[in-house]
């Protein structure tokens, strides 16, 4: 299964892929969408938009997960940061995936084993699953976290669903 783990940002939207076999996890790729500063809200969120879409059309994932919006002191910068989230939940919509939504604390919980661990440490352990991986930038190493916790998390909803199916056909 191929998954896209999204960070939304006004500034610099994370997105990274990985490869789901089992347990096993392989990086496909990652990197970030940024808009222009200087530009409108409205010409900003369509940049996020169009680079997503891309990203999507191009890689070809079979879902998508994105970060919750973490609330802010600043209203302004919160409600920034909710418009670019629904820019980044939409365009994975409309290409047809099934969008998941997971807090920053279950996301550190499903990649460090703790659910307040710093973004050091969930760097440091998505370099241990994923071998090798170089990332775009912190927003991009943000957004293969959430793509790790996208590919435990239905990992064992699959493994339900068959203990499900079977303990159903036992009767």
């Amino acid at each position: 299964m191929r998954l896209i783990g999204l960070d939304p940002g006004l500034r610099s939207t994370g997105w990274g892929v990985v490869e789901a076999d089992g347990s096993r996890l392989r990086h496909v790729e990652n990197g970030l969408v940024t808009s222009d500063s200087a530009g409108s809200t409205a010409n900003r969120l369509k940049e996020i938009y169009d680079g997503l879409a891309a990203v999507i059309e191009r890689l070809r994932p079979d879902a998508a997960a994105v970060e919750e919006t973490f609330v802010n002191k600043n209203p302004t910068t919160t409600l920034k940061l909710g418009l670019a989230r629904g820019a980044v939940l939409l365009a994975p919509a409309r290409a047809g995936l099934d969008v998941a939504e997971y807090s920053a604390n279950a996301v550190k919980k499903a990649v460090v084993g703790v659910g307040h661990a710093d973004k050091e440490q969930v760097q440091m352990m998505v370099r241990r699953l994923l071998s090798g991986v170089a990332f775009a930038g912190p927003d991009a190493a943000d957004a293969l976290a959430v793509a790790i916790c996208h590919a435990h998390h239905a990992q064992t909803r699959d493994a339900w669903a068959r203990g499900q199916v079977m303990a159903g056909t036992a009767g």
